[in-house]
């Protein structure tokens, strides 16, 4: 194998720690089987920018959406050297909107005082449950007060806007209530992932994922980057372009308007002290 080969396989094997571990694993099964010791994984080819020791926290709440936990949490804890922790007011199961129950790793007092990144998870019902949920919020204005940077996926950034984190931030949400952002403070734009200043927002759902290599190419570089999406396969075709409001069918847009009036009414109520 010629050393230019050597070098990439190199680099491509401290991407991710699942695959080197699994690299690393096969390897040594193999020397085992021939009576030879297992080699040390080789990192000397790792860009020094590759490694790093963020402390990222992702908030727990009963009725939050899945996908806007999980989508992102895949892209960050595949960053070499962070640390991402589920938070949540016990450590009880905590139940989606759609019925998946996950494990909080700490409680929001046993969270540390000082972190990179604050996540906040959207949803409907169950958001604005949060909103009104004294020791959620507590902790969200806490937690976000200190974090490096404060982010949230879909109506997550409603939380942030009652916690008082969005004023005079540009920010997106759910395109359902993005036109509520401004009763918190917050500028609205239309752009599928929005930084201003240490505040990070992004549209709905699916749009975690995107909010996920944002923060790779953040705090990594675009050749780590790359190689997540690659991972990941992360080049969406799908079947429909009703996925943007704009290109929506306007009776499939109106349907979900209709649908959702409820929700967008109560949110707006409390967005006003209501």
């Amino acid at each position: 194998m010629n050393t230019e080969r050597r070098h990439f396989l190199r680099q491509l094997t401290c991407v991710l720690p699942g695959l080197a571990a699994l690299a690393q694993t096969t390897s040594a099964h193999a020397q085992q089987r021939a009576g030879q010791p297992p080699p040390a994984h080789d990192m000397s080819a790792m860009p020094p920018t590759w490694m790093g020791s963020e402390l990222i926290v992702q908030v727990l709440y009963p009725g939050f959406t899945a996908l806007d936990l999980i989508g992102p949490h895949y892209f960050l804890s595949s960053l070499m050297g962070a640390k991402v922790l589920l938070a949540a007011r016990t450590k009880d199961l905590v139940s989606s909107d759609a019925g998946v129950k996950i494990m909080p790793d700490i409680t929001f007092a046993e969270c540390p005082e000082k972190i990179d990144l604050l996540c906040v998870p959207g949803g409907t019902t169950g958001t604005l449950a949060a909103m009104q949920d004294k020791e959620t919020m507590d902790f969200i204005r806490r937690a976000g007060a200190s974090a490096r940077v404060v982010s949230s996926v879909c109506t997550g950034s409603l939380i942030l806007g009652a916690a008082g984190l969005l004023k005079g931030r540009k920010a997106t949400s759910h395109w359902l209530v993005k036109d509520l952002l401004p009763n918190f403070g917050a500028i609205p734009s239309d752009d599928r992932v929005v930084e201003d200043g240490r505040v990070i927002t992004a549209a709905g759902v699916t749009a975690g994922m995107d909010f996920g290599l944002h923060m790779s190419l953040k705090w990594r570089d675009r050749e780590y980057t790359d190689c997540l999406a690659l991972l990941a396969e992360y080049d969406p075709h799908p079947p429909t372009t009703a996925g943007d409001p704009a290109k929506a069918p306007a009776h499939s847009r109106q349907l979900m308007v209709d649908m959702l009036a409820g929700f967008h009414q109560k949110v707006e109520a409390v967005s006003k002290g209501g």
